[in-house]
């Protein structure tokens, strides 16, 4: 039988030790449902436990085929694409080792139902009415990209969780790097007649950003008390996003078995690659 290739959770550098720690537990616990594959997980970039170290381990216990699955919503674009730039390195470093990567995760439709769920969450998961939805707006804040085609990304997954489930609005903000912020992206709903607003963070785990967002949010709540302003929490690690890393690794795995190369991630993580809302 062919050994599957390793499974490369990779995520965008960062110093936020919380938002590190949620990803590599996160990791961990993939590791422990997955007994029969390798499974290691670093950080492209800045920050502690760099995607070198995940993979010059596995490289150590014999692993040379990877199937690569970067833990982003939003596709980024050269030269800014940190994933495909550290995967280039370790192709270099590791010649007889072959990458090939996924997809971004977002917008799937399995994340968007995890985010309904954080918005029921938020107001309560008591029993509603249809006209309870109809009086609320949500306001999806993204973490911002100096890259309009990566925040269009953020204005999509707002359009599909508008879609079908009868919120008043779906509006977006970007906690930095883009326009609006969080509290022009508030007073835009409130200048459409909202009165209940869900302010829902579209991040895969918590961190400094998911605090900025909430005090932001408290701050522009308190100067605006006719409008109720209720914050929501991050995907987080879902089983759903759990079952999602799969999906993205099994799409790869063949391609990996094949002996995928670098340049062959990047052709999945472009931004015009796999249009398609999987």
């Amino acid at each position: 039988m062919t050994t599957p290739p390793a499974l490369l959770v990779a995520g965008i550098g960062t110093r936020d030790e919380r938002h590190a720690a949620a990803f590599h537990a996160f990791v961990e616990e993939l590791a422990i449902r997955h007994p029969d594959l390798p499974v290691a997980g670093g950080l492209a970039g800045p920050g502690g436990h760099p995607l070198s170290d995940a993979v010059t381990r596995l490289v150590g216990e014999g692993v040379n085929r990877f199937a690569v699955v970067p833990m982003t919503l939003i596709p980024a674009a050269p030269p800014r694409d940190g994933v495909a730039a550290a995967l280039a390195q370790e192709a270099e470093r590791h010649a007889d080792a072959s990458f090939t990567s996924a997809r971004p995760l977002g917008p799937h439709p399995t994340l968007l139902s995890v985010l309904e769920r954080r918005l029921d969450e938020a107001l309560g998961n008591r029993p509603r009415l249809p006209s309870d939805r109809a009086e609320t707006t949500v306001l999806l804040v993204g973490d911002g990209s100096p890259l309009p085609a990566a925040n269009a990304e953020v204005h999509r997954a707002a359009r599909l969780m508008w879609e079908g489930r009868g919120f008043a609005g779906v509006e977006v903000a970007f906690a930095s790097l883009a326009a609006p912020d969080v509290a022009s992206g508030l007073d835009r709903c409130a200048r459409l007649g909202a009165r209940r607003v869900v302010v829902l963070p579209y991040f895969l785990f918590a961190g400094g950003a998911l605090e900025r967002v909430r005090q932001q949010a408290e701050g522009w709540g308190l100067a605006h008390p006719e409008v109720e302003v209720v914050p929501a929490d991050v995907i987080g690690p879902a089983k759903e996003l759990a079952d999602l890393v799969m999906d993205r690794y099994e799409e790869v795995a063949d391609t990996a078995g094949r002996g995928g190369c670098a340049d062959e991630a990047h052709a999945f993580a472009h931004p015009d690659a796999h249009a398609d809302v999987r």
